[in-house]
């Protein structure tokens, strides 16, 4: 079968008629430009990167203009502005989303081809802004695209790590980790803006003066900005993502290069630039390091600092303050605090407002509670921040009286309403008197915002229930649902341009802003023509990532195969375990018998393993393990295979969306707050296999549970289980497949050389499992052989792969966004364009 390059793919998409001659002429001509003046100047030739680099200046050159415009346009109408603040940013690459943002793919295209370059090659060499762990720091990228695209006055906000997520190496069936230099290149994307620094105080102690309360005898850091343009979707609109990195204050002194502290007086400048070195690895896990609270302290401090001046200063490059009172804050900023994270954004903006503002305490509270909002992301108890309170003490004094002044001020709000409930009044204090006294973060966040949104409806309805019951008493009004979304723009027009053309064609272009109308499809869904069109497509995204696989792992796999996709973080709660077990259900049901009939299959799992999470590791290597049997195994052949795609990142991502065939979402019942990766998969026509866990509750809502392979235990069946007491030997006495998998990993089956080297996983399943894996296997293994069974039957799988893809408008970013815009912030959205820089307003 011919597989159409990207390239070309991408051409029908983007250009759907003839390029103008004159704007691929300009193209090459700047591009030509950026190549001999800007990056080569004196050198005879130029390498790959240096044409990437002149590529990227060549579209920043189309984005600048836009982006001047677009901060003059909020300058002159003064609207409300949205200030998204959030210490995980998973960016991935920019090159390709920005041309098709900017509607100049087709042209940038035909202007390389021309001059002779191939433009995927150049792209590959851009590197991952992988800033962020996982969903949280992938939602938070969504997120800013559909804020662009919904013509939003808003600003995100987080740190420029040195070093972003970790890349993961395999090495001998284990992950390796290796530090992600991912500026090593430098950055064309960013703008460093040494003019807007920033100092940002730790430590010192707080001193009693006529004037009241001042921090005092702090060690200063600065908060230098870069920033990164965010364009929207063919609207002329481009926001700011602004990332703060750390910059030592200490001055050369002269007087030191004649003593011997000279030396130790630059080695300390360093100190306070470890601020913005590195991401810290951890998902879904709390560390409590006071280089991470230094880290949470000084993005929203610089962030505050800089929001109240944009406040202040009303006109576009003015430093004159305009506004001098605070009353109207609340009408000018919507905060939203991405998780705990940048909880700290609530007593410092009441300090700035309190002790430099010098606004009265009852104001400034009012003013802090209705500018900040604060959305959950985890119910999981290991997830939640609980900051030590003489770690805070030291390192931010003020900030541990101001909160210590909130909490009594609360807590006598507490006692008004239920007198005598001290059972109650422990259970809502911010801090936490048992063993170590604690500030819960959470706690913080859910007294100090005007709303608190979880990102699943069922997500939402278990926070009121349980961590957050006795505020939902309190404050019914505050809690809201924000069922989280995916950028259309990345994740289908980008990475799966022959699906984009399909439906196109079908329903026109206008799905890409308004993703509710690929409903449109339904009609269609039981088309014959239409069921091929779609398939050819998969099948062709399946060959691409086939020969992907195999030059990066030397396996050979079947592309007629169906690919049973599981690709996230690696933790207990997402199990990949029960995966594993099932992929070792199959390899034994073949080695029994090997001329049984049989849907081919290649199962693929992927994702990274915090450093220090030894299970995760155990389950990464237990994978590789498995594969390694049953990949080499000629009973087997291509009947099945098992894949770890090493080092899971965005662009990772962008080519197995596309070819998966089955999304495995299958975390137990009420620990996975949304996923989105389940609404990617479903977006680009992968059949679900999950948990009524998560957002997957509302795609079956949308698709129809038929159209789905819903199992397992649902919430109220795990607490019942829980409560009347779980009992992993009873599942394992009662299924010998079950049995048969534990004693293989057990045993050393897998890993003849190391007898043991698995038996942590099989003592975590039989006896530590606070994750349920056995309740819900003898269900699991039912619909996958229902999967398998109907992936037999190319017809139905069609029609419930276009049904998927026709209901997943709902799963969009721009829905979420535009939800939060009215329900949360007080913004109305526009899909109007502002007029191009070209263009007299």
């Amino acid at each position: 079968m011919s597989v159409q390059s990207d390239s070309e793919k991408r051409k029908q998409i983007s250009v759907r008629g003839i390029v103008a001659v004159e704007n691929v002429t300009e193209v090459k001509k700047a591009f030509n430009r950026h190549v001999h003046y800007t990056l080569v100047k004196d050198r005879n030739v130029a390498t790959p990167r240096d044409y990437y680099f002149a590529l990227a200046h060549t579209v920043r050159d189309h984005l600048v203009s836009r982006w001047i415009r677009t901060q003059q346009y909020y300058y002159e109408k003064d609207p409300k502005r949205v200030y998204y603040l959030s210490l995980e940013y998973y960016m991935g690459r920019s090159l390709q989303n920005t041309m098709i943002n900017l509607g100049i793919q087709g042209t940038v295209d035909e202007a390389l081809y021309q001059i002779g370059l191939d433009i995927e090659e150049l792209e590959e060499l851009e590197e991952d802004a992988g800033l962020g762990n996982g969903g949280l720091g992938r939602l938070a990228a969504c997120f800013l695209d559909s804020m662009a695209t919904l013509g939003l006055a808003a600003y995100g906000y987080g740190i420029r790590y040195e070093y972003g997520i970790f890349a993961q190496k395999i090495e001998n069936g284990e992950q390796q980790e290796e530090p992600d230099d991912w500026l090593r290149y430098g950055n064309p994307w960013e703008k460093a803006r040494p003019e807007f620094m920033i100092p940002v105080n730790f430590y010192g102690r707080v001193a009693d003066t006529p004037q009241g309360k001042k921090w005092v005898d702090t060690q200063v850091v600065f908060a230098m900005p870069y920033d990164n343009p965010i364009p929207g979707y063919n609207n002329n609109v481009v926001n700011t993502l602004r990332l703060w990195s750390a910059k030592s204050p200490v001055d050369f002194n002269l007087k030191f290069f004649n003593s011997g502290d000279y030396i130790q007086a630059v080695l300390d400048r360093n100190v306070a630039e470890n601020i913005s070195r590195v991401l810290y690895p951890n998902d879904n896990f709390f560390e409590g390091k006071e280089l991470r609270l230094r880290q949470e302290y000084f993005m929203c401090a610089a962030t505050l600092q800089d929001i109240i001046r944009r406040y202040k200063a009303s006109r576009f490059g003015s430093r004159k303050a305009v506004r001098t009172t605070f009353e109207c804050l609340p009408e000018k900023v919507a905060i939203q605090l991405n998780d705990t994270h940048p909880a700290l954004a609530i007593p410092e903006l009441l300090r700035i407002l309190l002790d430099i503002e010098k606004v009265p305490y009852d104001e400034a509270w009012k003013l802090v509670n209705q500018c900040c909002a604060y959305t959950n992301h985890t119910v999981l108890p290991e997830a939640l921040e609980r900051w030590p309170c003489s770690m805070l003490e030291n390192c931010l004094p003020r900030h541990m009286e101001l909160i210590y002044h909130i909490n009594f001020l609360h807590l006598k709000e507490v006692e008004k309403r239920w007198p005598g409930d001290m059972d109650r009044m422990r259970r809502m204090s911010l801090i936490e008197e048992e063993g170590e006294k604690r500030v819960n973060m959470a706690h913080l966040c859910v007294v100090g915002a005007h709303a608190v949104n979880g990102v699943a409806a069922i997500h939402s309805d278990i926070l009121k229930a349980t961590i957050f019951r006795d505020f939902y008493e309190m404050w019914p009004e505050k809690f809201q649902n924000k069922t989280n979304g995916i950028t259309p723009r990345r994740w289908l027009l980008l990475c799966n341009p022959g699906l984009s053309d399909l439906i196109s064609d079908k329903i026109g272009e206008e799905w890409t802003v308004h993703l509710d109308q690929l409903k449109g499809l339904k009609r269609w869904s039981k088309d014959a023509g239409f069921q091929r069109a779609v398939m050819k497509v998969k099948q062709e995204n399946k060959l691409r990532l086939a020969s992907l696989i195999e030059r990066d792992t030397g396996v050979k796999i079947n592309p007629a195969s169906m690919f049973d996709v599981q690709v996230k973080r690696i933790h207990e709660y997402k199990r990949q375990l029960l995966n594993i077990l099932h992929v070792i259900v199959m390899y034994n049901r073949i080695k029994r018998d090997p001329t049984a009939p049989i849907a081919p299959r290649t199962v693929m799992i992927g994702g990274k393993a915090a450093p220090g999470y030894f299970i995760a590791k155990q389950i990464i290597a237990l994978a590789c393990a498995v594969g390694d049997t049953v990949n080499n195994d000629p009973d087997v052949g291509d009947k099945l295979k098992l894949i770890f795609l090493e080092n899971y990142r965005v662009t990772l991502a962008e080519r197995i969306m596309p070819a998966a065939d089955l999304s495995e979402q299958i975390s137990t019942a009420g620990t996975e707050a949304s996923g989105t990766g389940n609404m990617k998969f479903m977006l680009n026509g992968a059949l679900t296999i999950g948990t009524m866990d998560g957002a997957n509750v509302e795609m079956a809502e949308e698709a129809g549970e038929q159209n789905l392979f819903i199992f397992g235990m649902r919430v109220d069946d795990v607490e019942a289980l829980q409560k009347r007491g779980y009992n992993a030997y009873e599942y394992y006495e009662r299924n010998p497949e079950l049995r048969q998998c534990i004693e293989q990993i057990r045993s050393g089956f897998f890993t003849p050389g190391e007898p043991g080297k698995f038996q942590n996983v099989a003592d975590v399943l039989l006896h530590h499992d606070r994750f349920l894996h056995l309740a819900d296997f003898d269900d699991y293994i039912k619909a996958q052989d229902k999967v398998s069974a109907v992936y037999q039957n190319p017809s139905k799988w069609a029609e419930m792969v276009i049904e998927n893809i026709a209901s997943s408008g709902k799963f969009s970013s721009d829905r979420t966004i535009a939800e939060y815009a009215r329900e949360i912030w007080g913004v109305e959205p526009t899909w109007e364009k502002l007029p191009a820089p070209h263009e007299v307003a």
